[in-house]
């Protein structure tokens, strides 16, 4: 499994809950894009409307930019392919519970390329604070490890 894309603000941002695999309704040179790295899940987000998931925000930069239709939209609104089932538990656990669907990474199976999406609370602004302080702190015994061994 390689990844080709992580969206690191949703693990700041919001505690998971639950994970799922969704698949992406692409273009073939959309495909050959995110295979060369050409994909960012910065400020993107999931969907549900008449029980379709959709991918938003989400930017796939063209692999040969003088091969793609003109009319491209990289940010374009993309359909996840999940199973009627899983939207609509999804849908009911968004609206009942206040969640938001976050995508996680994008990333493939075989040779198709999913999105695992999670089921996300958002995180208060002390628990945010107290996540910086934490890391602080491990790095700040991390590098007396490092002083007492060479020093």
């Amino acid at each position: 499994m390689k990844i080709f894309a992580k969206n690191k603000r949703a693990y700041f941002d919001y505690e998971i809950l639950e994970k799922y695999d969704a698949g992406i309704e692409l273009f073939g040179f959309e495909v050959k894009a995110i295979k060369s790295g050409k994909v960012s899940l910065k400020g993107s987000f999931v969907i549900i409307k008449n029980e379709e998931a959709f991918l938003i925000n989400a930017q796939i930069t063209p692999y040969q930019p003088k091969n793609t239709p003109q009319n491209y939209d990289p940010k374009r609104k993309r359909k996840l392919l999940l199973k009627k089932s899983e939207i609509r538990s999804l849908l009911g656990k968004t609206k009942q519970q206040g969640l938001t669907l976050v995508p996680l990474f994008v990333y493939n199976k075989g040779c198709k390329i999913k999105l695992k999406i999670g089921l996300a609370k958002s995180k208060k602004k002390y628990q945010k604070k107290q996540k910086i302080k934490e890391r602080e702190i491990q790095r700040e015994a991390e590098r007396e490890i490092k002083s007492t061994f060479t020093g």
